[in-house]
């Protein structure tokens, strides 16, 4: 007897979950208007502020925004 493909589903879950998409990332805008990095506001700031992000970056906080896919 064959043994069935097995299916991973949970494979490509998280593709979308990056900050571009996440509920406590603000994008900024550079002088182009161009947004390539922003600012994750998921924690308190550090001594250095709040932490620089590409629009790319994923963490395990990830929380979607549904307005922002």
């Amino acid at each position: 007897m064959a043994k069935e493909k097995e299916v991973d589903n949970w494979k490509h879950r998280s593709a979308g979950m990056v900050c571009s998409t996440c509920m406590f990332f603000t994008p900024k805008a550079n002088s182009s208007g161009e947004i390539e990095l922003g600012r994750c506001r998921r924690h308190a700031p550090t001594m250095n502020g709040w932490p620089v992000m590409k629009l790319t970056d994923w963490c395990g906080d990830h929380k979607l925004d549904e307005e922002k896919i």
